[in-house]
């Protein structure tokens, strides 16, 4: 099984996902959304698994730099809007596959996920 993990390859809870995945023997493929991009239909299927509120990462620097106005105001329609323009909102790393739904680095939620 090839496990695809969505967010930026640059991003340090991307990158500790991907090795603790790998170190567990299992093949993972990266959809960096910064580069490839992300389409709308895949924001409301994880949003719909996860909560916009779950979605929005706060403790980026995106966030920090988003209009005062825009996070006074935040609901789920504005929130898929912001996130489908800068997916660096987005919280990373996202897993999605066969009955598997992650959001973030929790090694423990891991390890129950992928039975290791």
């Amino acid at each position: 099984m090839v496990v695809r993990v969505y967010g930026i390859k640059n991003c340090d809870t991307v990158k500790k996902s991907l090795k603790w995945l790998e170190q567990q023997g299992l093949q993972t493929c990266l959809h960096d959304y910064r580069v490839e991009g992300l389409s709308a239909e895949w924001l409301q299927q994880i949003e719909q698994q996860f909560g916009w509120e779950a979605l929005v990462n706060k403790r980026s620097t995106t966030w920090r730099n988003l209009d005062q106005a825009v996070k006074n105001n935040l609901d789920r329609t504005t929130a898929l809007k912001v996130l489908f323009e800068q997916p660096t909102l987005i919280k990373r790393p996202i897993i999605l596959q066969d009955g598997i739904a992650l959001i973030g680095f929790n090694e423990k939620q891991y390890q129950q996920a992928f039975g290791k």
